[in-house]
């Protein structure tokens, strides 16, 4: 326990269940959270949860004054970020597809989010993370975007992989600065976002066949490596993927 205290960094996503995961791992390590987030009772409610160890950063990702806003207010109170990790992202399941199947609405929803949305993100937390002792940036990416094609995932295994290329640009042009960028690649991930596909039980056998480990992962599977790269042990890592995926992604 307490791998990070005296820690304080922000988490995008943070009323999702990757991220709502991460900030529980975050603070019963030590660490002080912010919580970066749309508004709504979900945020709020785990902002409660936490108590005086997080603060709610109301905020919408595809909008640059809104992001520049959610890190102002960071910055006024805590001034530098010992790591950001960009856990905001949404596949529209029912919609993507082949990529002549697609509409470009389907396509710049989905990019506004999970790359402009990381890219913003990204943008306005660096010089946080440039004040920062050693500034992690975590970004979580998807197998879509790191070695898995077709599927007909074409604009979120798209926005994907410009995230995890984001990631890398950043680890190289700011490792001068102090600051390491690093991707965690979830496998399929058991969260409020896919429970509705698990409904269907070819599709459920399918996700599941497609883990050698032999079960889906929950969101408490992806909270130990991001503990690891939010902190001081991971301090030499950086440019580099973590795949938490059950083995999704060797086959």
């Amino acid at each position: 326990m307490n791998r990070l205290s005296g820690k304080v960094g922000v988490i995008t996503g943070a009323a999702g269940g990757i991220g709502a995961a991460a900030a529980r791992a975050f603070v019963a390590e030590g660490a002080v959270v912010g919580l970066l987030d749309r508004p709504g009772r979900a945020l709020d409610a785990l902002a409660a949860e936490l108590g005086p160890a997080a603060v709610a950063l109301p905020a919408d990702v595809t909008g640059e004054a809104s992001v520049a806003a959610a890190f102002a207010a960071w910055a006024g109170a805590h001034e530098r970020a010992d790591f950001v990790y960009v856990c905001a992202g949404q596949q529209l399941h029912d919609v993507d597809g082949r990529a002549g199947d697609v509409s470009l609405d389907t396509w710049e929803r989905t990019i506004a989010v999970n790359l402009t949305g990381a890219f913003l993100t990204v943008k306005h937390a660096l010089p946080a993370l440039c004040a920062a002792p050693s500034g992690s940036l975590i970004l979580c990416g998807s197998p879509t975007g790191l070695s898995m094609s077709g599927g007909g995932n074409t604009a979120y295994g798209a926005s994907k992989a410009g995230m995890m290329a984001l990631a890398r640009i950043v680890a190289a042009d700011y490792a001068a600065e102090g600051v390491r960028a690093n991707i965690i690649v979830p496998g399929t991930t058991r969260t409020p976002l896919i429970e509705p596909l698990l409904a269907d039980p070819q599709v459920h056998a399918a996700l599941l066949a497609g883990a050698p480990i032999g079960r889906l992962g929950t969101p408490a599977d992806l909270t130990g490596i991001a503990v690891f790269l939010a902190g001081d042990e991971s301090r030499y890592a950086t440019g580099a993927t973590f795949a938490v995926d059950g083995g999704l992604t060797v086959r």
